[in-house]
């Protein structure tokens, strides 16, 4: 559905409706901003932002505004609230005098960027100052980039734990873009979450089982082909030839997906005999004989992630043998992995690996997938996602406002307009009351008077948010004092 074909005038929270009679007389401009509020007990200190083009694309550039649009939303309206308050008018007006075009300016921060929280991540203004009440009459959808920015900033934050793994058992980082496999599609509520979820998690990543990501990044981020899969089982390709036939299941897979990796899922009876016995002893030959770049993966799908993952990788150095690496690691023959999706958040993949090494194996030996906890265990409140009104104008003369609530101090808002910058330390902070300067200011305008005015490319995005020097070396550092803190405490008992 494209902008103009999306009832704009409809697609807000129905007190917003009644706002243009609430505000000042002769106020003239409204100026808001959101942000990820800071919050000292979350692990998430950083947000990617994310999102905010697709948003802008679909539903709010060109002529939004139609006199078939005013008509069914008065209609609607008068109903909804049963009497008239709908501002038939002013909307009248924006067709009129703007084409339908929404006379607005969002600036933003460029997406990919890694920000912490606490700072301006957009503000939006009238540019008329006939439709100020226009500013937070578009907050409903604008809020909605929650989901895109926290399913990026949690994608992300998993690429930074298998990174710190990846690198003290293997010594490199090689393969990391693809060790985290988005399995949420059919977890999610929606299409459009689907995609919105599954083109976040391409921001960090390149391997997905979510099309409707990967159709995304093409459409509106510019992506010919953002994300890649390979052939896969299901438990009904293995249970449809019946109990005493997985080994001709297992077969089948192999023989009909000869190059290539191919994943076989292998617990839909007895996962630990399926590895020993069927992949380790019917099948080894037909494994070994496959090459470095047509390596079979084998999924464990139930049981505890830890114990099972340990227990299976066990099992095939068993029957398969394995090697050490540079760092003195163990790593199963090349056409041999794992895949574990079942039980897969930011705390167990950190818990799983960690075991992993302490028996002496490399994440190299891994790949994980994730569903839920990447696309849908999650809420506006996961991040404190806000948009508060910050600056107005009424008869001529500006004025800075803010919410302060006595009953929670956290919930204070910043004052008046807003930039971001990097102080002489190198670090963001948001400036308030007006007193950036613009030539320091990090928002950029993406959006004006009903124009995309920034159009970023997923290449663009994906380069912004990649893990930096600094942040793989506060990694390596966190990890290194883990370790050294759970020697001592080890030694202790």
């Amino acid at each position: 559905m494209a902008a103009q074909d999306f009832n704009f005038l409809l697609a807000t929270d129905s007190y917003k409706i009644t706002h243009y009679k609430q505000y000042p007389p002769n106020v003239s401009k409204v100026y808001s901003y959101f942000e990820c509020r800071q919050k000292k007990d979350s692990p998430l200190s950083e947000v990617v932002f994310f999102g905010l083009q697709y948003l802008l694309k679909k539903y709010l550039t060109g002529p939004v505004v139609t006199e078939e649009k005013i008509q069914e939303a008065k209609l609607f309206y008068q109903m909804h609230f049963k009497q008239a308050v709908f501002d038939e008018d002013g909307w009248r007006k924006v067709l009129e005098k703007h084409d339908g075009r929404l006379p607005i300016r969002i600036k933003a921060v460029p997406e990919g960027r890694i920000i912490p929280r606490g700072n301006v991540l957009f503000t939006v203004e009238n540019t008329d100052p006939n439709f100020y009440w226009l500013t937070n009459y578009i907050e409903t959808m604008l809020v909605q980039m929650w989901y895109p920015i926290t399913v990026a900033t949690i994608s992300r934050e998993f690429k930074k734990i298998l990174a710190k793994h990846l690198k003290a058992t293997s010594g490199s980082l090689e393969g990391l873009d693809l060790k985290l496999h988005d399995f949420g599609y059919r977890g999610v509520s929606s299409q459009e979450s689907a995609a919105l979820g599954g083109a976040a998690h391409l921001v960090n990543f390149c391997s997905t089982d979510t099309i409707a990501g990967v159709l995304m990044a093409q459409r509106f981020y510019s992506c010919p082909m953002a994300g890649f899969s390979i052939p896969a089982a299901e438990h009904s390709t293995i249970i449809s030839w019946g109990r005493s036939r997985e080994k001709d299941a297992f077969e089948q897979i192999l023989d009909q997906f000869s190059s290539g990796p191919v994943a076989v899922v292998s617990d839909s009876y007895d996962i630990f005999n399926a590895c020993k016995h069927i992949w380790g002893e019917k099948l080894k030959e037909r494994v070994m004989e496959r090459s470095d770049d047509s390596c079979l993966v084998i999924r464990p799908d139930s049981g505890d992630p830890a114990e099972t993952l340990i227990e299976v990788i066990k099992i095939l150095e068993e029957c398969f043998g394995c090697s050490l690496n540079s760092v003195g690691y163990k790593v199963l023959p090349s056409y041999l992995r794992i895949i574990q999706g079942d039980g897969i958040d930011l705390t167990s993949v950190d818990q799983i690996l960690e075991k992993l090494s302490d028996e002496g194996w490399s994440a190299e030996n891994v790949l994980f997938g994730c569903g839920s906890a990447l696309l849908q265990k999650l809420n506006r409140d996961t991040l404190s996602c806000a948009f508060k009104c910050s600056y107005v104008e009424t008869n001529g003369k500006g004025m800075d406002v803010y919410k302060q609530p006595v009953t929670d101090p956290s919930k204070e808002s910043k004052r008046g307009r807003l930039s971001l910058r990097r102080n002489s330390d190198g670090f963001f902070e948001t400036i308030e009351r007006g007193a950036g300067k613009p030539e320091e200011d990090l928002l950029v305008t993406v959006f004006e008077n009903g124009s995309l005015v920034r159009d970023y490319s997923l290449e663009e995005i994906r380069k912004n948010a990649r893990l930096q020097e600094e942040d793989l070396k506060l990694i390596f550092y966190n990890h290194k004092q883990e370790l050294l803190h759970n020697h001592i405490i080890n030694d202790s008992h």
